[in-house]
């Protein structure tokens, strides 16, 4: 969600290469985010009127569900709400935007036929989300929430000292991310979703040329590559993850 989207398609298309259909959904602006051939997202425009009832640029994760209505009576009754309804893609299929208990924004998604990425890949290819990581005021309550809702586990953790635990979140037979305590790097609750970069410095220079403010050193992660936490022009947090060249 943006309240500037021509900007932020100029920041994203630098940083991952990413390309956008535009659009429209329920009159406001709404642009397909496409990686190679594959559409892997969406960007909202916030109007005025989201604006003033409080909403900020902000990633959003899609929760694909078999029955939006059976979804949305879920989510009321796990102590989540419902902030927008009502809405459709031509074509997708229809969703809603919600809340979870501590207020972190997603969305879920009844799509008319196949999800129009297909089967997941793995690994993900350049420009796709690679792991979906969650900052938790009470990591109890945002696994239930989040597993009861989507058919996910938890399965495994990494123990974080003082900080707590990092507990692994598998969808299938695939570790999709994880929930933590909330941070000093976070101020409140909510998803950050790491993107994958063919070279990871090349990605860092393309976030600072672009406005972008990069929160850390890259950090070396299982499997040799490196992940890092940045905030995009407008506020909103995201990450990167890829092997260094250099």
């Amino acid at each position: 969600m943006t309240h500037e989207p021509e900007a932020a398609q100029a920041f994203y298309g630098s940083v991952l290469g990413w390309r956008f259909d535009t659009g429209e959904v329920g009159g406001r602006s709404y642009d397909v985010i496409l990686a190679g051939e594959t559409a892997i997202g969406g960007m909202l425009g916030l109007d005025a009127g989201m604006r003033e009832a409080g909403a900020t640029p902000v990633w959003a994760a899609y929760l694909a569900v078999d029955s939006l209505d059976a979804a949305s009576a879920a989510i009321r009754e796990s102590g989540g709400e419902l902030t927008m309804e009502g809405l459709a893609i031509p074509g997708m299929g229809r969703f809603a935007l919600a809340a979870d208990p501590a207020g972190a924004p997603f969305y879920v998604m009844e799509y008319d036929g196949a999800t129009p990425t297909g089967e997941p890949q793995f690994p993900p290819p350049p420009g796709h989300c690679a792991w979906n990581e969650y900052a938790a005021d009470d990591p109890d309550r945002a696994i239930a929430f989040y597993t009861g809702l989507s058919g996910w586990r938890q399965e495994g953790e990494l123990p974080m000292g003082k900080h707590g635990a990092y507990r692994f979140l598998h969808h299938d037979d695939a570790m999709i991310g994880a929930v933590m305590p909330v941070g000093d790097t976070w101020m409140q609750p909510g998803w950050t979703f790491y993107f994958v970069v063919p070279d990871i410095d090349a990605g860092l220079a393309a976030i600072r040329a672009g406005g972008g403010q990069v929160l850390h050193d890259p950090v070396e992660i299982p499997g040799g590559d490196f992940s890092v936490s940045a905030v995009d022009p407008q506020g909103a947090g995201f990450g990167l993850v890829g092997p260094r060249k250099a």
